[in-house]
């Protein structure tokens, strides 16, 4: 099976940025080739594509891979050292403060750390649902992850922490309980009452994008009801927060999501406690002394404060390790 290539860093990258580089590792990608080969197909001189082979060459992405000597002349053959590349690079703000880059499933209490630590450090999100943000942790695209994911066995996170990190010291310390449910029209005028109401033919659902762990729940609380997803009129509408999905029912384009009764409370709609669940933010260990004002401020009486000011939220547990 041929490789892919992840490329990490702006040199890298910056180097692919050239139209005529790119041009000449996608044909080595191909199959090895001589300068000579190169110019003839890229209609240039074998001085320009040399100029241009030991740049790539310099920043490790091209190699030689053959050298034949025929008679007099000694021709070398060039190939890409990967099949195929993937080009990722996270661009940050330079700023005295440090960046902090969140990756996971979206959450309210977040949004107002974010805004209480806004003096010492920048918070940005990037809400792409649990386990994409785990993913990204691991591919190193942001420095911290929160996910509320439940296995088979009725745990949370920790599964799916050491499925993905097997090798790494990860921690998980609780950001805190929340309660999910069917966010509902002011005053539930389609009379929904469980979840299976979702399937009637009049009900029109906004659902969350896949990976998330809201919609890995409803997945399998269909599965379990013996529901198929084609039954429901809006599984395919996706949104990516809990916000997106409350303001598009009190905005009557939905009539009902899947969500925490934190949104509901805020855009003033009707809520279903359907199940509790508990929200963990995971880090490499490496990582702490970064994070640790926003570690630090799970134990403040400022925090908890805060906490409960949110609807649906519960804050007896927050801080505490679980890894």
């Amino acid at each position: 099976m041929k490789n892919i290539q992840s490329l990490h860093g702006f040199d890298q990258i910056k180097l692919l940025a050239d139209a005529r580089r790119m041009e000449i590792l996608r044909l080595l990608m191909a199959s090895p080739a001589t300068l000579t080969h190169l110019a003839r197909t890229m209609k240039q001189s074998p001085a320009w594509i040399r100029h241009h082979m030991l740049a790539l060459m310099s920043a490790g992405l091209v190699e030689i891979a053959e050298t034949r000597r025929t008679g007099k002349v000694t021709e070398k053959f060039y190939r890409a050292k990967a099949d195929a590349l993937l080009l990722q690079e996270v661009v940050l703000p330079k700023s005295r403060k440090p960046v902090l880059l969140f990756s996971g499933s979206h959450d309210l209490a977040l949004e107002s750390i974010a805004e209480h630590l806004a003096k010492r450090v920048t918070l940005l999100s990037l809400p792409v649902g649990s386990l994409d943000g785990l993913v990204n942790l691991r591919q190193g695209l942001c420095h911290i992850s929160g996910a509320h994911l439940l296995d088979e066995n009725g745990e949370y996170n920790a599964p799916f922490v050491r499925h993905l990190f097997p090798d790494r010291d990860v921690e998980m310390v609780t950001l805190a309980y929340r309660t999910q449910g069917l966010i509902l029209a002011t005053g539930n005028p389609k009379v929904v009452k469980k979840i299976s109401d979702i399937a009637k033919s009049d009900i029109r659902f906004v659902n969350r994008n896949a990976g998330s762990g809201t919609r890995l729940w409803l997945d399998a609380e269909l599965h379990r009801l013996k529901i198929p997803t084609e039954n429901i009129n809006g599984y395919k509408k996706v949104v990516r927060t809990h916000t997106e999905a409350a303001s598009l029912v009190a905005s009557n384009k939905a009539d009902v999501s899947l969500g925490l009764q934190a949104a509901a409370h805020q855009h003033g709609l009707d809520f279903i406690p359907l199940f509790e669940e508990r929200y963990d933010l995971v880090l490499p260990r490496e990582n702490e002394s970064t994070l640790s004002p926003l570690l630090d401020y799970l134990h403040t009486a400022a925090f908890r404060t805060e906490l409960n000011s949110l609807t649906g939220y519960n804050s007896s547990h927050s801080g505490e390790k679980i890894l």
